[in-house]
């Protein structure tokens, strides 16, 4: 994932940052527990297509 993209992506809802999991690629919002997929490197900002995170999922990664 381009790194200058990384910086001005936001959550589509919230427009709060997002972290990058290059293991699952994923974008993750933790205020909205949402992890939006990247597919084939493209990052797919759409709300019907993110996966809700569990309480605990967001919790390890603020760890």
């Amino acid at each position: 994932m381009d790194a200058r993209l990384l910086e001005i992506l936001v959550c589509p809802l919230c427009k709060g940052p997002l972290d990058y999991l290059k293991d699952k690629q994923e974008l993750v919002c933790k205020a909205d527990r949402l992890a939006y997929p990247i597919r084939d490197g493209i990052p797919v900002m759409l709300d019907e297509e993110a996966r809700t995170m569990s309480a605990e999922e967001v919790d390890a990664l603020r760890k």
